[in-house]
């Protein structure tokens, strides 16, 4: 636990001599998350910097290409965010001609979303970055151990 700590901390943040014993803090499970998602997130932009996208603009360009004419509504359901912040994301999509927004005949509250042909190639170009990202996370486990994980973090989340 301890060794794992350690990479974890030095993965994270500088290592600075005497930094070692963290004392009590060593077994709050929601230190090790917020560890681990800096670790994780910072990983993604290094790998993402080039595309000058977001985790959460990724995730619409991909849920608009799997969910083709879904609505702003529904893409803010799917990713668990609010309608106002999905709004800002699909604006800067939109902004950078990823996407078009069609108005939904019969309820001209609502716009269908749908990748246009430089989103989709912006998105395949995103995965192949998303295969490194994942491809960096999962050599710190097994692939059971990368089972094991994602069902005790759905835990949490879900």
């Amino acid at each position: 636990m301890k060794a794992r700590l350690q990479e974890t901390l030095t993965a994270t943040t500088p290592h600075e001599e005497g930094d070692d014993d963290i004392g009590e803090i060593a077994d709050i499970v929601g230190f090790h998350i917020r560890l681990a998602h800096g670790a994780a997130y910072r990983h993604f932009m290094e790998t993402f910097a080039h595309l000058e996208l977001t985790q959460k603009q990724v995730s619409a360009l991909w849920l608009i290409d799997d969910h083709p004419n879904i609505s702003q509504t529904g893409l803010a359901k799917l990713m668990r965010m609010d309608r106002a912040t999905t709004m800002a994301i699909v604006n800067r999509l939109d902004g950078r001609g990823y996407l078009t927004r069609k108005t939904v005949v019969g309820d001209r509250r609502k716009q269908a979303l749908k990748l246009t042909a430089g989103g989709r190639k912006m998105l395949a170009t995103a995965k192949e970055a998303i295969r490194d990202h994942e491809s960096w996370l999962k050599s710190r486990f097994t692939e059971k151990e990368v089972a094991q994980l994602i069902e005790l973090l759905t835990r949490i989340h879900e």
